[in-house]
């Protein structure tokens, strides 16, 4: 019996999974990326000999899909990841405070950090307690929950705007990226449970200590042609359609059958790919809008920054990661990202005036960087880096099965239940490759044959 075609558009992380689970499965997987390379919204380029990413990305502990995806893909070793929640939070001209859980269960593990979070008060430290255990006790499954503004609940339950940015922003602003102000409860209240309350260990960090392009694309490419998959990058797919012969793709000068399509690509091209109607709100779902990302990397003649990362409140800087070994940077020197979530507002600076900024705005959160001499820079934006995770968004997110036989949908926007992180995207194409499966198996024929 031959193996089942299955079709993959779109080579981000949502496809890749989906691509090597389906390949896992038994089939015959052929994956079409109009992009010259592999890895979607994590790629990585080379300027002036060192390599950038073009924006900084981490996960936690509870990312499981993600991180089994890794070891699947043989990266699982390229990454660092915290033996405990640690963030040092630094506020130009102040004291340097951490959030670091303690060996507790969950939620006690965060009760000591931030019972002793200076950038606090002590009232607000116990209101954040307070807002926390609140938190936990969120049905998550609650649609109310995305008729409101994160930052609105906070403020019935004794948040302000100072507790906002110095504490609650640290984590909302990078995962939902959005401030709390903007983002949706349901996807905020996801974050905090999954992320931080339900277990103890949930919320350690962890990121890449290679290229992403190397840990995702380069890595799962690998692994895709092992399993006899084939790859085609610089490959647009113009249309998915159905008819009696099944589903099929249409490239440039050509149609190709399958038996299953997986289509994984970003919410508006998702919505140009197929035929009107085929999924639930598909005329909609252009409301989910963008939210951009951008990141300022900085190269050092010296180290100013002596851990991994370290967050800023107080100031335009948000998180700065020390990314000198993935850059590949010559010996003494320092390769610092900075990364801007919901950076709207920079999007019409030009690279000298955000380098000049951030620089400046860099000395005085790290007065070290004061004595260093900038060697050279660059800045990467990621213009629709994410859906706009505001509420009324999970209403527009649709499941991966479509109204076309043999047609799923998957990518960080669709239904996870998370906002759109790797995680989400992993999980996503897990997902679609599962309800493939799940047909396909259903379609084979059943034989019996008589006994002689």
């Amino acid at each position: 019996m031959s193996r089942p075609r299955v079709i993959v558009v779109g080579g981000g992380l949502a496809g890749l999974a989906a691509a090597v689970r389906a390949a896992d499965a038994g089939a015959e997987v052929e994956l079409y990326e109009r992009a010259p390379r592999l890895g979607g919204a994590t790629w990585s380029f080379r300027h002036d000999g060192l390599s950038y990413d073009n924006g900084q990305h981490v996960f936690m502990r509870c990312c499981t899909e993600y991180r089994a995806f890794l070891e699947r893909v043989g990266s699982g070793d390229e990454v660092a990841l915290q033996a405990r929640m640690d963030v040092p939070v630094l506020r130009p001209g102040g004291a340097e405070h951490r959030l670091r859980r303690v060996a507790l269960p969950a939620p006690l593990h965060l009760v000591p950090a931030l019972a002793r979070y200076g950038h606090l008060s002590p009232g607000r430290r116990l209101r954040a307690v307070r807002t926390a255990l609140a938190l936990q006790r969120l049905r998550l499954d609650d649609p109310a929950l995305d008729g409101v503004t994160f930052g609105t609940w906070l403020a019935d339950h004794g948040g302000d705007p100072e507790s906002a940015e110095a504490l609650w922003d640290l984590v909302c602003l990078p995962t939902v990226n959005l401030r709390a102000g903007q983002a949706s409860l349901t996807l905020a209240a996801k974050v905090f449970r999954t992320g931080l309350l339900d277990a103890a260990d949930a919320g350690d960090i962890g990121w890449a200590r290679v290229p992403l392009q190397e840990l995702h694309g380069d890595a799962a490419a690998r692994t895709l042609a092992r399993l006899g998959a084939s790859v085609h990058t610089g490959a647009p797919v113009t249309a998915v359609e159905a008819d009696g012969d099944g589903p099929w793709v249409r490239l440039a000068g050509e149609r190709r059958h399958a038996d299953a399509v997986i289509v994984a690509v970003p919410h508006d091209a998702a919505g140009a790919l197929l035929p009107s109607g085929s999924f639930d709100r598909q005329a909609e779902v252009a409301a989910l809008g963008r939210s951009p990302i951008v990141n300022v990397h900085l190269l050092y003649d010296r180290p100013v920054l002596h851990e991994p990362f370290v967050a800023g409140i107080g100031s335009p800087v948000q998180f700065v990661f020390d990314r000198t070994a993935a850059a590949g940077a010559p010996a003494g020197h320092q390769c610092l990202a900075i990364s801007l979530s919901a950076a709207d507002d920079y999007l019409p600076w030009s690279r000298q005036e955000l380098v000049h900024h951030f620089a400046h705005e860099l000395v005085r959160l790290l007065p070290p960087a004061g004595a260093a001499r900038l060697v050279s820079s660059m800045v990467t934006r990621e213009v629709a880096a994410t859906f706009r995770g505001a509420p009324g968004t999970a209403a527009l997110r649709p499941g991966p099965r479509t109204r076309l036989r043999g047609v799923y949908l998957a990518g960080a926007w669709t239904d996870t239940g998370w906002p759109a992180t790797m995680e989400g995207a992993v999980r996503s194409g897990n997902r679609a490759a599962a309800e493939a499966a799940t047909r396909l198996r259903a379609d084979q024929p059943t034989t019996t044959g008589a006994a002689a």
